[in-house]
């Protein structure tokens, strides 16, 4: 996945071009904080991360807004579909393996495209099937 680095200025001038396409998020940060999701984001919001970002941009990295799938999810107002994303075990040594299954997290929140579950997301099973 492309990785601009905003502490780089050609890198900055494209992600200030295009703030409401990507995902900006702190270099150091973690569980869906301090991180601005372009596509969603109102106008006001794209604009104080502008001025965020112009003031710390060492501080920050974009990457382009992911197509998450959706699943049918129990919420309080009945099934309604979610945002989720799968994040599989690979067990790496002599020879590398992808386990079945893994974790499925899902974004609780109506339209969120944030998993995390610092974030009020959650997770799903994951089932494989085999013959």
């Amino acid at each position: 996945m492309p990785t601009w680095r905003c502490s780089d200025p050609s890198d900055l001038a494209y992600v200030l071009d295009h703030l409401g396409e990507l995902v900006i998020k702190e270099v150091h940060g973690s569980g869906g904080y301090g991180m601005l999701v372009g596509p969603t984001s109102s106008a006001k919001e794209i604009e104080d991360f502008r001025g965020r970002l112009k003031i710390n941009p060492r501080n920050y990295i974009a990457q382009p807004t992911l197509a998450l799938s959706a699943s049918p999810t129990f919420t309080s107002a009945g099934v309604a579909p979610r945002h989720i994303d799968l994040r599989p075990f690979v067990l790496t040594g002599v020879r590398v393996r992808i386990t079945p299954g893994g974790l499925t997290r899902v974004a609780l929140k109506d339209g969120s495209l944030v998993v995390n579950s610092s974030q009020g997301g959650g997770t799903k099973d994951t089932w494989v099937l085999e013959d």
